[in-house]
């Protein structure tokens, strides 16, 4: 009988269950947006509740689609939103709080006083981060100043915290019947308390936070052989599935596009934008406004590094043309609109909503349009949104190339974006380098498969997946010189303009 691998895909908009076969081609997928809660100006939240009745909505649906049953399936993984941060009742499965997403910006202050305290740098010899709201470890620390209940909770060893894949692989091994709390090495990394050499919470970081160190999941691999638990028998599968994999969604897309080797990346194009480069094991500290991150870690194996640039908003400023403009109905009606015009018409946008990420880390700056004259219409402004995306990888890429010595060859890319042509001929214009796009850009779930798969002896070794990929596209840069270093002139002035708009505390 031919087996499965199964990937829960929890992103930051949507939650997707999808199914490969051998070759790692999908055979079945369904999906579920959840809401998105902004309580105040720049906070984000999620209801963990309704993305775990999705999760198992979309896995039955995925599987009834396919005419698949659970116990066709060799293993599942999961791949998450990453920083995402809830903290839970062990006992109930009853959150104390809503989700706080990656993109809220809460914990600013939380993260100001850490810096006046210990110095902008204190944390990143051992985590490889900036201290920022971006990451858990100050959400969990506003979780438990502001829900009393949680506090006392954590206290008395009745409460856990996790990001979301440690939530859902805890509901889909049990829950409060004996499910299993971890978070793998990726996603760890993640939240500012991890120790990049050790792999192990830091105590130091622990005790300066004041977390217990009781609610926090154990650290695996994110491919392993030892198997972590089974899925319940009650859960959405029905059956008892081996869950061996786990990564978070920037690093299964790595691995989603076979980059094993040392300088070789991927960029996806979702709700933000996220450029990953594989540094070996080597720990590459960045000099240039980059995080140091885990790649992955398969079994006991030497961890794998990268580097790593991140925007905040990407994908989302299309949807914000949509939904609070009115400009677009449908997020694909921005190609064709950008194509009515030649150019962006002297226009420039920056989408710090919530301050910016990399290389800048500025959570003082606001968003701006810059350069707009009478002439400008709304092709124009579409155009501009499109080339934010770009402008702000090109930005990542620069500080990628001085960081790790090695110029950039080429560009794997994946993501809901990566279909707007527009967008690719533009990004590979600006930056110079020829873009590839994959046959299969569901990377992000392909690499969650290729954890759990590996562990199992599904597919053999990191080889018999590079076999795998595929090319779909290629684009080639063919913008003149002068005209690629006036408009990144142009759009680094228009980056400036962001800056200290919001006072310090």
């Amino acid at each position: 009988m031919e087996k499965y691998i199964g990937a829960v895909d929890q992103g930051t908009t949507s939650t997707r269950f999808i199914l490969f076969d051998q070759n790692g081609r999908i055979v079945g997928s369904d999906q579920k947006e959840h809401g998105q809660i902004f309580p105040r100006p720049g906070w984000v939240e999620h209801d963990p509740v309704e993305i775990w009745e999705n999760t198992q909505r979309v896995i039955r649906g995925a599987l009834s689609g396919a005419r698949i049953k659970g116990s066709d399936l060799a293993a599942i993984g999961v791949t998450n939103q990453r920083e995402t941060t809830l903290v839970w009742n062990k006992n109930t499965g009853e959150p104390y709080h809503n989700a706080i997403v990656w993109q809220c910006i809460r914990t600013q202050d939380i993260c100001q006083r850490l810096i006046s305290h210990h110095g902008p740098e204190a944390f990143e010899s051992k985590t490889g981060l900036p201290v920022a709201a971006y990451f858990s470890g100050p959400k969990l620390r506003w979780i438990l100043d502001n829900v009393p209940e949680a506090n006392r909770a954590a206290r008395k060893g009745e409460a856990l915290f996790g990001t979301m894949e440690s939530w859902i692989i805890w509901w889909l091994t049990g829950g409060p019947k004996g499910g299993v709390h971890i978070t793998d090495v990726t996603n760890a990394s993640r939240t500012m308390l991890m120790n990049l050499e050790s792999l192990e919470w830091d105590e130091d970081i622990l005790r300066l936070l004041d977390i217990p160190g009781q609610m926090l999941p154990r650290i695996v691999p994110s491919s392993d052989k030892r198997l972590w638990g089974s899925t319940s028998k009650q859960g959405p599968l029905g059956h008892r599935v081996p869950l061996c994999g786990a990564l978070g969604d920037q690093q299964a897309a790595l691995m989603g596009q076979a980059c094993f080797e040392r300088g070789e990346a991927k960029n996806t194009y979702g709700t933000g934008c996220f450029l990953l480069m594989n540094t070996g094991s080597v720990r590459v500290r960045s000099r240039h406004g980059l995080i140091t991150t885990l790649g992955y870690r398969i079994d006991s194996e030497e961890p794998v590094y990268c580097l790593e640039g991140s925007v905040a908003v990407a994908g989302a400023l299309v949807q914000w043309l949509r939904d609070n403009l009115g400009i677009i109905s449908r997020a694909a009606e921005i190609e064709p609109l950008a194509r009515t015009v030649e150019d962006n018409g002297g226009a420039y946008f920056v989408p710090a909503f919530s301050g910016l990420f990399a290389p800048y880390w500025r959570p003082d700056a606001r968003g701006v349009i810059a350069g707009l004259t009478r002439f400008v219409n709304k092709g124009h402004m579409a155009r501009a949104v499109l080339e934010a995306t770009a402008f702000q990888t090109r930005d990542i890429v620069e500080s990628m190339n001085r960081d790790s010595g090695v110029e950039l060859q080429n560009l794997k890319v994946d993501g809901g974006m990566v279909y707007n042509e527009l967008l690719m001929q533009f990004q590979a214009d600006i930056l110079n380098v020829p873009v590839i796009r994959p046959r299969i850009t569901e990377t992000t779930a392909l690499g969650a498969a290729y954890a759990a798969g590996l562990a199992v002896g599904f597919w053999p070794n990191l080889e018999s997946l590079r076999r795998k990929w595929s090319m779909d596209k290629t684009w080639l840069p063919n913008l003149p010189q002068e005209m690629r270093e006036k408009k990144c002139m142009e759009w680094k002035k228009a980056v400036e303009k962001t800056f200290n708009w919001v006072e310090e505390p």
